[in-house]
């Protein structure tokens, strides 16, 4: 069946389970813890700055080097998870990120370049790592989510990105301030590590959970569904997933190439946040670690409602039968034109404006970070985790260009005001992609 409303109202079954929302709930917070430990460099960041005796550009080399890496191991990941199915390679991806956070809080005893390209390599490994994780996110939602639940299924857990700053920026910044910055890796690492066991014991597929009912089984398959995405993983029947013969087919897509430009422009805002925002809070507006770590968090509130309120205004739109195009781009444009209020932070001193301004892009981008629900919408069923991938690779190349670009800015520039600038370009680039580029959203179908 296609991903198209069904007729079937939510309210008109009854369902004798809501085993779905507690995989999301699962899904949700291990992005919290994801995202968490993708942030501990910039709380840190300052601090290493100053005692490792690094600069500007040095600093942007660091926080792209994650990026490197998860964009490298993007297909690969892909591959794995529809080789493997999702359960058993994002234990493994957990398992591996957590361990290379927490061997961070050992760089403080080196000195000079050594120091230098042992945070970089291990930033490198916690990024290949951490690569099958969102492709994975999206494909257990694609399985376990009929259509008119999934743009507020993937808002949920793309959230947590939000959420984790909210979390633990405050946390690590006191952490920080404390008793310095080698600690914040080692708690995140050993949070990381004690999820592995809850994965294991929470996380399955819809066929083969142990208290899905009948009656919420045969709601989300007529919902459109992939319930036997990883039937047969196991079992030595051969699956396509693999074939990556298949990604020409998807970059020769318009619609496709929209979304992926689109994904790109996006999470530039995203890097910006996770890695140079609480250096600007520190750098160009003379606050404190410690108050860095609470300001950081406030942008971060407003990124997660507005993060959970693009999902339900797009499920709303399905609901009431316009049509998956209108109801995805909507929130996605009107966001992203919220996002480009970052740049009015240039013409103003005013610390409670700056916050005002920075929240309410980050609200407007979390309204407009939809690209995983569009993804779960358009995905290939023969190869639901490699499409994840591409998406990925191509979202997270900005993991890359925004930092060292905006390192590069401040070093030539000596401030941070081009860098806002650069960040907004994004938001205007990603309006016209959803807008001009996209075309009709809907299921591709390999030839």
């Amino acid at each position: 069946m296609e991903d198209v409303m069904t007729g079937i109202k939510p309210a008109a079954k009854k369902l004798g389970s809501r085993s779905r929302w507690g995989i999301l709930a699962v899904l949700f917070f291990i992005t919290v813890i994801n995202y968490a430990d993708r942030a501990t460099i910039s709380i840190a960041g300052p601090q290493i700055t100053k005692e490792l005796g690094l600069t500007a550009v040095d600093m942007g080399y660091i926080f792209s080097a994650f990026g490197w890496a998860y964009v490298i191991c993007q297909l690969p990941g892909g591959w794995l998870l529809d080789k493997f199915g999702s359960k058993k390679v994002y234990a493994f991806s957990i398992f591996f990120w957590s361990a290379f956070t927490l061997v961070q809080g050992a760089v403080g005893f080196l000195t000079g370049l050594t120091a230098f390209l042992t945070l970089f390599a291990l930033r490198f490994l916690v990024g290949a790592s951490e690569a099958p994780s969102f492709p994975a996110n999206s494909r257990i939602v694609a399985a376990w989510f009929p259509a008119n639940e999934r743009g507020t299924a993937s808002a949920i857990f793309n959230s947590a990105q939000y959420a984790a700053t909210v979390i633990f920026a405050p946390l690590m910044g006191w952490i920080v301030h404390t008793y310095g910055w080698h600690h914040v890796f080692t708690v995140m690492g050993l949070l990381g590590l004690l999820y592995v066991v809850i994965w294991n014991k929470f996380v399955w597929a819809p066929k083969k959970h142990p208290t899905i009912s009948a009656s919420e089984m045969e709601y989300i398959t007529e919902g459109g569904a992939l319930v036997h995405l990883d039937q047969n993983l196991g079992n030595g029947v051969k699956t396509e997933g693999p074939n990556l013969a298949y990604i020409k087919q998807l970059l020769a897509n318009r619609m496709m190439v929209g979304l992926y430009i689109g994904q790109y422009c996006i999470n530039a805002l995203t890097y910006f946040f996770i890695t140079w925002f609480p250096v600007y809070l520190v750098q160009a507006r003379g606050m404190s670690i410690l108050k860095a770590g609470f300001v950081a968090s406030v942008p971060a509130i407003c990124g997660f409602v507005g993060g959970i309120l693009g999902g339900i205004i797009s499920d709303w739109f399905l609901r009431r039968n316009f049509s998956l195009t209108v109801a995805r781009k909507t929130p996605i444009v009107l966001g992203m034109l919220l996002s480009m209020s970052i740049i009015i932070c240039n013409y103003t001193d005013n610390e409670t404006l700056i916050i005002f301004f920075m929240a309410l892009a980050f609200f407007g981008k979390g309204i407009g970070a939809l690209g995983w629900a569009v993804n779960s919408d358009t995905a290939p069923k023969q190869i639901a985790g490699l499409s994840g991938s591409l998406l990925n690779t191509c979202g997270n190349l900005s993991s890359i260009t925004t930092p060292i670009a905006i390192g590069y800015i401040i070093n030539s520039t000596g401030s941070f005001n081009g860098a806002l600038v650069y960040v907004g370009a994004h938001a205007a680039v990603a309006i016209c992609c959803f807008l001009f580029l996209m075309g009709e959203i809907k299921r591709v179908e390999l030839k």
